[in-house]
């Protein structure tokens, strides 16, 4: 009788043990790369004890992982860049709705879903680029004003492929309609300079080439090419500050559907986006912080203060089958 009583003793404390493991574990899988995410994951599990798990992949693979591998995920959390492939992954049935008072402190209701579904961590302005030398800052105003006669064979853009591109269509379609939408995005592709670029950093090297004059992009890239290539007579301008403001989205976070660890998903995503971890997430992707109490990096602010438009970001996503569609008969590739 004493040595069943040990052994039960004994089973117990290992139940114990382990669910005690289980509750100090976070399993996350992101979009974000390694170098942008390790160095907060490690500060956190500093602060708090808790043991981060994490995978990194693009998003599409990530979500498709999520759905294969059903209510056996180990993932408890995921991160990912745009409010269309959050908005995805909500759709997908993917993440499950966080109440939460701090996050809704924190996050201001454009950047989060409405249902509480994911929650932005931080804002990727993306607006006009120009080249200094030829353009001057009081000719720019707006997005819609970039399909105008006046930049023809003067404007380059990123392939309507990638998502950044698509969002912001799908946000034009919000504030206009379809029709003038498509309307704007053929002047734009009306007044290109030279075939659509692979990615943001290429053509915002055009622009400061001189093989364009203007274009549209995130202004991480910018940071971060400027950074390196300091002459570059790149100049930037926020776009639409008398209308709508300049289209911004963001990375984010949802707990999973299937989380083993709910509560501690929840935790992580809450000091995220406290202020004390905004800027540890923000500064190293050159981002903007989405707690309006936390101040960008200096080098961010440097650019000057800018009005956002204000739409939910989850129309990226709603919308965003749409936009595919319009660009496409617009003829932008």
């Amino acid at each position: 009788m004493k040595l069943l009583s040990t052994l039960l003793a004994a089973a117990i404390a290992t139940l114990g043990f382990a669910s005690g493991a289980a509750a100090d574990e976070v399993v996350v899988y992101s979009a974000r790369i390694e170098q942008l995410i390790k160095p907060m994951f490690d500060a956190y599990t500093k602060q708090t004890g808790t043991t981060i798990k994490f995978v990194t992949d693009k998003e599409g693979p990530l979500l498709e992982k999520l759905k294969a591998e059903g209510a056996n995920t180990p993932a408890d959390m995921l991160i990912t860049v745009d409010a269309g492939n959050l908005w995805q992954a909500a759709q997908e049935g993917l993440l499950r709705p966080v109440n939460s008072p701090v996050l809704g402190a924190n996050v201001p209701p454009h950047l989060r879903d409405p249902n509480n579904l994911w929650f932005g961590l931080s804002v990727r302005a993306r607006t006009i680029f120009f080249n200094k030398k030829n353009v001057k800052p009081e000719e720019l105003s707006t997005y819609e004003d970039l399909a105008s006669p006046k930049w023809k064979n003067r404007l380059c853009l990123r392939t309507s492929k990638k998502v950044y591109n698509q969002s912001l269509v799908a946000m034009m379609i919000e504030e206009h309609g379809e029709a003038k939408t498509e309307q704007i995005v053929k002047g734009w592709v009306n007044n290109l300079a030279t075939d659509v670029f692979s990615d943001d950093s290429k053509m915002l090297e055009a622009v400061g080439a001189g093989q364009c004059d203007i274009g549209i992009a995130n202004t991480y890239y910018y940071g971060r090419l400027i950074e390196k290539k300091p002459n570059l007579p790149i100049g930037i301008f926020w776009a639409n500050q008398k209308t709508g403001g300049v289209h911004v989205n963001v990375s984010g976070a949802g707990v999973t559907k299937h989380a083993k660890n709910p509560a501690g998903a929840q935790k992580l995503i809450e000091w995220l986006s406290s202020e004390q971890a905004q800027n540890l997430y923000t500064d190293s992707g050159m981002e903007y912080p989405v707690n309006p109490k936390v101040k960008a990096d200096p080098v961010l602010v440097g650019w000057g203060n800018f009005k956002p438009n204000v739409i939910n970001v989850s129309k990226a996503g709603e919308l965003q089958a749409v936009a595919v569609k319009l660009m496409d008969r617009a003829g932008y590739k």
